[in-house]
């Protein structure tokens, strides 16, 4: 459990980092990047919800963990 929860706040902290580095490659302005960097993964996190959630409904019965088919 303590691996899972490492690797998840890694991917979060790497996520959060990708996120306002293309914003402000984007917009170059921190402002903006520092704004979109920081709602995006939170946005990306509930549509991941809905999206795992759309793929259990088509297979009832499998897990809804990614890597588990």
């Amino acid at each position: 459990m303590k691996v899972t929860c490492l690797k998840t706040a890694s991917y979060a902290l790497m996520h959060l980092t990708v996120a306002i580095c293309v914003a402000y490659a984007l917009t170059r302005s921190w402002k903006a990047a520092l704004a979109i960097g920081i709602v995006e993964p939170m946005v990306q996190t509930v549509a991941f919800a809905f999206h795992e959630r759309f793929w259990s409904r088509l297979r009832p019965g499998a897990p809804a963990t990614p890597g588990h088919a």
